[in-house]
């Protein structure tokens, strides 16, 4: 049977309508929570023109930190175009607070794929293993949430700092909700109240109403060309959390004793301020467009997580194959609706920091930017593509007419 793409947008559109409020609400929610941080601070144009050479008195960047802080429920934080990516940020922030003979424990089964290499779970020199850290990686219980017993059964007095990963990473498991998180957090603390608590927090900035801080984490960290770059941030990440955590954080950034007063900013105020002003608004535009092709590809007979009617904390959507050819097929009719390099072929090639080729669709404005709409897949069984961003819910809807075009050969 013959399907028309546009009709069948159309039913997709239809049948996601009653989630959408609850989407408008949380961005109202998130966009008055920066708003009320941006009156608190009395920004004024001044605070926009930034700093060269050391970064000193840099009072536009002392601000900004602190507004980011705030509307993260943080004490203090680091936002800086020194830090160049999410597992920068991450790295960073576990270096800043884990000495030689302290424990790690990740408490969301086996990290991020480019994060194996910093904890030294894959061979690379200055790794935290390297530097005379001990690395547990605690397995999800049977039913894909986090087994907080198995966690603090292994908590010892050497154990300083347990990690949780937001987003599910390359990996089918769920991601965590911040009542999931929160209700693990109150579990630990209330046996270990020593231990830091951290959260790589990356895809998941403002799709929820409150953060990993607001409900008790110490350390929280992620990347500005994710979600609260909003699309417009050139670079950068974050590490926010106890003052007393960041102090330290900052000292491995910088330099023990400089801390966190060095750090020039060039022209970059200017954009990050208003990126945050703008990510609410930004990253629930790409929540709508993820629930989109989940509705419209799971319509299909294609295995989506998170299902489009599910509760979101992240913006990633995993969609799985099963064969490589149509992923291929897949990240190509993405790449083909980008705004930039929409004429190139993606390939797989190997990639540092990754064990397997991976495939990637990214006709971005910022190179790796994951709030721009990118798709990118391992390639490895069972060939699933996980798919992020969108600056607007109408380009997804238009790149999701090329995807439908070019896998399903019956839709026209």
């Amino acid at each position: 049977m013959t399907i028309d793409i546009h009709e069948y947008i159309e039913v997709c559109k239809r049948d996601m309508e009653p989630g959408q409020r609850e989407l408008d609400r949380i961005a109202l929610l998130n966009q008055e929570r920066v708003l009320e941080a941006f009156w608190r601070h009395r920004v004024a144009q001044s605070d926009l023109a930034g700093s060269t050479g050391y970064g000193l008195s840099d009072v536009g960047r002392d601000k900004f930190e602190a507004m980011f802080a705030e509307v993260f429920g943080a004490e203090a934080g680091l936002v800086r175009p020194q830090i160049v990516s999410g597992t920068h940020a991450i790295s960073l922030a576990m270096y800043g607070v884990l000495r030689p003979g302290d424990e790690l424990i990740y408490a969301t089964g086996m990290p991020y794929d480019t994060l194996h290499s910093a904890l030294g779970l894959r061979s690379a020199p200055g790794s935290l293993q390297e530097w005379g850290v001990r690395v547990t990686v605690v397995d999800l219980s049977p039913d894909g949430g986090i087994d907080i017993d198995g966690v603090i059964e292994r908590c010892n007095e050497r154990t300083k700092l347990v990690m949780f990963q937001r987003s599910r990473g390359y990996s089918l498991r769920r991601s965590f909700a911040i009542a999931e998180l929160a209700e693990a957090f109150a579990r630990l603390r209330a046996v270990r109240p020593e231990v830091y608590i951290g959260v790589d927090n990356c895809y998941g900035e403002f799709v929820e109403a409150q953060e990993p801080c607001h409900v008790g984490a110490d350390l929280v960290m992620g990347s500005l060309i994710k979600n609260p770059g909003a699309g417009i941030a050139p670079t950068g990440g974050y590490v926010v959390g106890r003052a007393d955590a960041i102090e330290q954080v900052a000292a491995r950034l910088v330099a023990p004793g400089t801390a966190a007063e060095y750090g020039p900013t060039g022209s970059y105020l200017l954009t990050m301020y208003q990126a945050l002003f703008l990510a609410p608004h930004i990253v629930m535009q790409a929540v709508k467009g993820s629930r989109l092709l989940a509705r419209a590809l799971s319509g299909l007979g294609y295995r989506v997580t998170p299902t489009y009617d599910a509760p979101r904390t992240d913006l990633i959507l995993s969609i799985e194959f099963g064969d490589p050819a149509a992923l291929l097929a897949f990240c190509r009719a993405v790449q083909s609706a980008a705004p930039v390099d929409a004429h190139v072929r993606p390939e797989p090639d190997a990639m540092a920091g990754y064990a397997d080729a991976i495939v990637m669709a990214a006709g971005t404005f910022i190179q790796g930017a994951s709030l721009e709409l990118s798709a990118d897949a391992p390639m490895r069984p069972p060939y699933i593509a996980y798919v992020q961003g969108g600056l607007t819910y109408e380009h997804v809807e238009i790149a999701l007419r090329r995807v439908l075009d070019q896998i399903v050969p019956n839709l026209r």
